[in-house]
């Protein structure tokens, strides 16, 4: 959800020579991504050989992107209102594919080799406890998992490793620790209209960053880091989720208020664009466009969780703020 650099003599010696592979637009919701023309808006791709040049482009296969998109809505919405649980089974497996993917691309590309068995343990476990036990619960199991990543890295040669617990350390907060909200806020009497709100805003802030980027972008926000985002899609992606927070607020949430939805709606708009700038900072330090391939259209699990990963705890504590824990 990040774009290509720009190519610039900074970038290029950062990565040791290697030229940093593109990522998608902020927020795209289809996985937006390809090669970008430098200076073009959010979503303009670089036009095929005898295609005009300010012809705008999607940059992956957006009917394999909408038919994977479909897919897994239909699996979230019916896992999360028909049994809460099997979404918590859902959650999990998320975690668990998005941690395989990141410590994979860690070790390929640096050698970085954070324990997977112990993090995809602790990952379920902190899930699940977050849904059982609340966030006493999930903080234990953090903490249990941290010392389960130092045993398990002893048995191991003591080269790399500060390096390799680091990275794990870093790994469990990232991924199911900030997972780990989703579950906060579905174990709520209204959980799972919770959880929809917190989709529906972050989906539709990607949604109107990419769209208002893609047509309206011109002024960059992050050159360094991701070059095809702009300050008109961050615009668009504001707009778009505080008038979507306001209807939810409104409409799904028990004693909610419209006023409440808007700042609901600025604060994800916000956590959702650093999250994908914060997504695109470790694939630029990587080299690489996307963290798996495992989503035709997408790229990988933690391309679609760049943005949902800091929102669920930013939603689940102004829905406390707002409405009570429930």
């Amino acid at each position: 959800m990040s774009t290509p650099s720009d190519g610039g003599a900074r970038d290029a010696h950062a990565s040791g020579g290697r030229q940093p592979a593109p990522d998608g637009p902020v927020g795209a919701p289809l996985g937006g991504g390809g090669d970008r023309t430098p200076g073009a808006p959010d979503g303009a791709a670089r036009p095929p050989a005898g295609e005009p040049a300010g012809k705008k482009r999607a940059g992956r296969d957006l009917r394999a992107a909408i038919g994977v998109g479909v897919g897994l809505g239909v699996v979230i919405v019916a896992s999360l209102f028909l049994v809460k649980d099997i979404f918590v089974g859902v959650v999990v497996a998320a975690v668990v594919v998005g941690l395989w993917e990141l410590t994979s691309r860690l070790e390929e590309r640096r050698g970085i080799r954070a324990p997977l068995v112990p993090l995809a343990v602790g990952g379920a476990a902190m899930v699940t406890a977050g849904y059982v036990r609340g966030a006493e619960g999930a903080w234990v199991v953090m903490a249990l998992t941290v010392l389960a990543l130092l045993a398990w890295r002893m048995a191991e040669a003591p080269e790399g490793f500060l390096k390799d617990v680091s990275a794990g350390v870093f790994a469990a907060f990232y991924v199911p620790f900030l997972a780990t909200f989703v579950a906060l806020m579905l174990a709520a009497d209204d959980g799972p209209w919770r959880v929809m709100t917190f989709l529906v805003l972050t989906i539709v802030s990607d949604t109107g960053a990419y769209a208002v980027g893609w047509r309206f972008g011109k002024r960059k926000l992050a050159p360094r880091i991701s070059p095809g985002k702009t300050r008109e899609g961050l615009l668009g992606a504001v707009t778009f989720a505080m008038v979507a927070g306001a209807l939810c607020m409104h409409f799904a949430i028990d004693d909610g208020k419209w006023w409440q939805g808007l700042l609901l709606g600025f604060a994800v708009a916000a956590s959702a664009t650093l999250g994908d700038l914060g997504e695109s900072m470790i694939k630029r330090d990587l080299g690489i466009k996307d963290m798996g391939t495992l989503l035709p259209g997408h790229g990988g699990i933690m391309d679609r969780l760049d943005s949902l990963l800091p929102t669920a705890p930013v939603v689940w504590l102004l829905l406390v703020i707002f409405v009570g824990s429930g």
